[in-house]
């Protein structure tokens, strides 16, 4: 009788935790230092270098308000990311070909796990910050990666002039 407890017990949590990964709560925050990794799309920003802050608000409409932003090149920008819905969402800073693949993964593994200096995952009514330097001149993407909202049309785009 224990055994069947237990069995069921442990069930219960595998089904709990897999609810509770990427499409329904924030990830916390990292607690190691962030990894400045170059991409093509910049790399992660410093708060004293911030120069100014951009709201993105989320909606469950699946999209992003504004869905273009513009900067100068080696603009560091806060992106002040805000879930106005009642579901979670994130943003994804990349290229079409990184969030295409990073989309298809999602696809495929719904409950995946992962934080990134280029990404915020936001809960329903919450904020969060992004901190970016865009030191790389070309257009970019930004996208909801969580499965079905950047196939409903959740992206947008930044232009680094």
């Amino acid at each position: 009788m224990k055994t069947i407890k237990f069995i069921a017990i442990g069930a219960a949590l595998m089904v709990a935790s897999a609810a509770f990964a990427h499409g329904d709560a924030e990830h916390a925050a990292p607690k190691a230092p962030v990894v400045k990794e170059q991409k093509p799309w910049g790399i992660a920003g410093d708060a004293k270098a911030v120069q100014r802050t951009i709201t993105l608000r989320m909606t469950d409409d699946m999209r992003f308000t504004p869905s273009q932003i513009t900067v100068k090149r080696g603009e560091t920008v806060r992106l002040r990311v805000e879930n106005q819905g009642q579901v979670m969402h994130e943003v994804v800073l990349g290229t079409q070909a990184t969030l295409d693949e990073h989309a298809q993964m999602m696809l495929k593994f719904p409950t995946m796990e992962h934080s990134e200096p280029y990404m915020a995952h936001v809960s329903p009514g919450k904020a969060g910050d992004l901190l970016w330097n865009f030191n790389r001149a070309g257009r970019f993407d930004f996208a909801c990666l969580i499965a079905g909202h950047y196939q409903a049309g959740m992206k947008g785009t930044i232009t680094v002039e």
